[in-house]
């Protein structure tokens, strides 16, 4: 028994000090065995596939179209033509009048006195000439008599002078101030429609303040802004058609009659007014609609879609397929014609531009157009597997060779 417990305390010992060395053998093993399985990852480039077309030039139709609104060609803004206080008003925005319909109406008070007032100093002027009238009379015929001066008598003829005129005065002023008495109701001047009310009963106005707008019946026009880089080249195109948000299909011919010579001092733009001779009865006021000025470029250009733009900080720019990979190329827009823009510089044509995708390429980015069979440099090998072949197959003798040795 002694022995035995010596044998073992000795095992003890030296597996106390062989641990650590089989430890580190065994890690070092570990390590060599993981660096042996782990390859490097090859990195593979992304090639993305695209949407390109083939650039060509060519006249193109150039196409600019603006929004606008349906309004009458004459539009009154009516106001009184003497002031006051506002008692009645008889219309509402879009109520159909006829020449002579009261629109609004005054207190006439104030005006019916001043109206007594103009007849009560024309009765004074007629009793002074009346007066003048009979002493000039009268006078003349002591002249004959030699009972008078002439100086006399020509001081009676002033008299009768500075009478008449002051009768004429109270005739013009009460016929003034009757004609005044009449404008305290507010009438309308043209057939039309009430487009627009700016005063409410109980308002003071004075004389000549708008408060009602009418526009006459018949002719409408299409009001659009036009940019300042655009107003020389639309002045002189002739070809120009209008639609209704409304009803798109239906496109009316129409004809600029007027350009403002000003921009405005708002939007720095230059107003037009495009008229429609033959509009449909279902054109109505305030109605949306788009004018298009069309026209045939003189020289040959080059249009690409909306979809092939892409913002470059401050410009804007195309991308050119080269070599498999693409390329930022700035562009000019020159106008715009329906769902494509007209380009004025910065490609040519035989180029080949993407049309869709450009807001996830970078400048050397791999690409593959769809529709087309990607360039390869030479034929091609086959994939590389991991599928381990039965040895038969690589040695067709291994197999007698292996029964040779079993039956030794």
């Amino acid at each position: 028994m002694p022995n035995t417990k010596k044998r073992l305390d000795s095992r003890q010992a030296l597996w106390r000090e062989a641990r650590p060395a089989a430890l580190t053998a065994w890690l070092a093993a570990a390590l060599m065995l993981f660096a042996g399985c782990s390859k490097p990852v090859e990195k593979v480039e992304e090639i993305r596939p695209v949407r390109a077309i083939v650039l060509a030039a060519g006249n193109t139709d150039v196409v600019n179209e603006y929004p606008g609104e349906v309004r009458a060609r004459v539009e009154s803004r009516l106001g009184f033509r003497v002031g006051g206080k506002i008692v009645a008003r008889k219309v509402d925005v879009g109520t159909v009048v006829k020449r002579g319909h009261v629109l609004m109406q005054l207190d006439p008070q104030d005006l019916r006195l001043l109206q007594t007032q103009a007849n009560a100093a024309l009765r004074g002027a007629e009793s002074n000439l009346s007066l003048a009238q009979a002493e000039r009379s009268r006078y003349q015929e002591l002249r004959q008599k030699n009972f008078v001066s002439q100086a006399v008598l020509d001081g009676k003829e002033t008299a009768y002078q500075a009478a008449k005129a002051s009768h004429d005065q109270a005739v013009a002023a009460y016929r003034n101030q009757s004609n005044q008495a009449g404008y305290a109701n507010l009438v309308a001047d043209i057939d039309g429609v009430v487009t627009g009310v700016d005063a409410e009963a109980g308002q003071v106005v004075s004389a000549g303040t708008p408060v009602v707008r009418v526009a006459r019946a018949g002719e409408k026009e299409i009001v659009i802004s036009i940019p300042e880089d655009k107003v020389d080249a639309l002045r002189d195109i002739t070809d120009v058609q209008v639609r209704i948000w409304a009803n798109p299909n239906n496109v009316i011919p129409g004809k600029l009659r007027e350009l403002s010579p000003i921009a405005d001092t708002a939007t720095r733009t230059y107003t037009a007014k495009i008229a429609v001779p033959d509009a449909p009865a279902e054109i109505r006021l305030g109605m949306t609609a788009y004018v298009r000025f069309a026209a045939r470029s003189p020289d040959a250009m080059i249009k690409v879609p909306l979809t092939a733009l892409f913002r470059d900080g401050d410009a804007t720019a195309v991308w050119v397929v080269e070599n498999g990979a693409v390329r930022l190329a700035p562009v000019r827009i020159a106008a715009a014609s329906g769902n494509e823009l007209v380009l004025a510089g910065g490609v040519a044509s035989g180029q080949t531009i993407v049309t869709a995708g450009v807001n996830q390429l970078k400048p050397g980015q791999k690409v593959t157009v769809l529709g087309q069979e990607p360039a390869t440099g030479g034929e091609k090998k086959p994939a590389a597997t991991n599928e381990v072949k039965p040895a038969a197959a690589a040695d067709p003798n291994a197999a007698k060779k292996n029964d040779v040795r079993a039956e030794k």
